[in-house]
């Protein structure tokens, strides 16, 4: 397991760099060998962000929502995902599920 973290620190990299098909390209890896590792799907839907590919980023999103439903942090980043979806798209759907999504994670924190 500590192999996908040491991939996942040179990805952070990548992403700092704005490299995002190498980040996207190990991140697929990753998420391939264990679809379960969070901050893969955290970190997809951050790259898929800045590239444009809304529907890619809420999906990997929502996986960590589903993955991590406790953990006020993801709906968080989920809210972000939408937001940016919105800015990118003006479809009025992803205000309205960011709002959903910063609500829950109001609610898991004083859960």
């Amino acid at each position: 397991m500590s192999d996908i973290y040491s991939r996942y620190d040179e990805v952070e990299k990548l992403i700092d760099d704005e490299m995002f098909p190498q980040a996207i390209e190990i991140l697929t890896g990753i998420i391939a060998e264990d679809d379960t590792f969070v901050l893969g799907h955290l970190a997809l839907a951050r790259v898929y962000t800045k590239t444009g590919q809304h529907m890619e980023a809420i999906a990997h999103a929502e996986k960590a929502c589903e993955l991590e439903p406790t953990d006020p942090f993801n709906y968080t980043a989920l809210s972000v995902t939408y937001q940016r979806a919105w800015a990118g798209t003006n479809d009025q759907q992803y205000i309205t599920k960011a709002e959903d999504a910063m609500a829950k994670s109001r609610q898991v924190n004083q859960g």
